[in-house]
């Protein structure tokens, strides 16, 4: 309860700071005493997100803005609007291009040049998520969203995805026949479950549990962590530990608010980037792994972990999947991806 007090308040006061803003209220005119006089010179940005705080990518923006106002003693203040409060999935990239808000981190499925990312079993475990997201295939990867509106600033990864139903485990392909699954709005992702004989629904994510409720939808694929805190399992009692896909993020920024920092102030915020990028990867691994464990223990679910066999099944299936996005994409960048490993690339 102290938490949900804690966060409902960080939560109001950042609504309201947002407001100000969007009013047109600059820090010089907001009302201060002589101590506060530095206050004309702090830069505000504005972090808007989907997804709730307490979750890898909530747990990273709020890192990134702890390490922002360490590193400049309170000058540059990051504020972190979650759980769409500012914009949702659909409209946050618009919102950055136009300078409503100054980063967003939306999924790879609503970045068509990063969709290559949402390939199915394209990542082996989170040591290899981290070799590319923070080595020079992941730096050549946000170079393809860079553009005079937009500064991509890092990769992070909310872990792994699992499949989840209303009424049975999906083990084999034949299991999704017919079924009615909830995916991110992604021509790669929905090819993906045509291919398994699913009726992919796409759906954002703040509108998944009513679907569910509703039975608009049969099951779902996310995160654990992503399940977890929607509280998805009220809904859904099967869980298959598939692994079949990453979920991540692009960091982005707006391009003009970048290029309008100083040399300085853009190496701060490059360093504190970093620094919440190499602890992303670990906490997504760690939380997603307590979590599940919870639901374990909890005995409101049953699980089931796919077998080397079954998932060589599935990769069987996702065949056509990979050839279209090897003409389509680039198959030097899909080989460049598979092979990330300790440092080498």
């Amino acid at each position: 309860m102290r938490y949900f007090i804690a966060a409902s308040a960080v939560t109001v006061f950042g609504l309201l700071a947002f407001l100000l803003f969007q009013s047109g209220i600059s820090e010089k005119e907001m009302p201060h005493d002589d101590e506060q006089a530095g206050l004309k010179d702090q830069i505000v940005i504005h972090f808007s997100h989907v997804v709730a705080e307490n979750t890898p990518k909530g747990l990273t923006a709020q890192k990134f803005a702890d390490l922002v106002e360490d590193k400049t003693d309170g000058r540059i203040k990051v504020l972190v609007y979650p759980n769409s409060i500012m914009y949702s999935d659909g409209e946050e990239l618009d919102a950055l291009k136009n300078n409503e808000v100054q980063m967003i981190a939306p999924s790879f499925s609503k970045l068509q040049k990063l969709e290559v990312l949402d390939l199915p079993f394209l990542f082996r475990n989170d040591e290899h998520v981290r070799s590319v997201f923070t080595g020079p295939v992941g730096k050549k990867l946000l170079q393809r969203v860079q553009t005079s509106h937009i500064k991509p600033m890092a990769l992070w990864s909310n872990g792994f995805k699992q499949v989840t139903h209303n009424k049975k485990h999906l083990v084999s392909p034949a299991d999704f026949k017919n079924e009615r699954i909830r995916i991110q709005p992604s021509s790669l992702i929905q090819m993906q479950y045509e291919e398994l004989g699913a009726q992919p629904v796409p759906i954002s994510f703040n509108d998944v549990y009513q679907s569910l409720e509703a039975n608009r939808i049969d099951g779902q694929e996310n995160t654990v962590s992503n399940f977890y805190s929607k509280r998805f399992y009220k809904l859904q009692k099967y869980m298959t530990i598939s692994n079949h896909g990453i979920l991540g993020y692009a960091v982005l920024m707006n391009g003009s608010v970048w290029k309008k920092l100083s040399p300085h102030d853009q190496s701060i915020l490059s360093a504190a980037m970093e620094e919440a990028t190499q602890w992303n990867v670990q906490q997504s691994q760690k939380m997603n792994s307590s979590q599940l464990q919870e639901l374990q223990n909890s005995g409101e679910m049953s699980f089931y972990r796919l077998s080397v066999k079954q998932k060589d099944d599935w990769k069987k299936a996702f065949k056509e999947v990979y050839d279209q996005a090897e003409r389509e994409i680039e198959a030097d960048l899909i080989h460049a991806i598979k092979v990330a490993e300790n440092g080498i690339h």
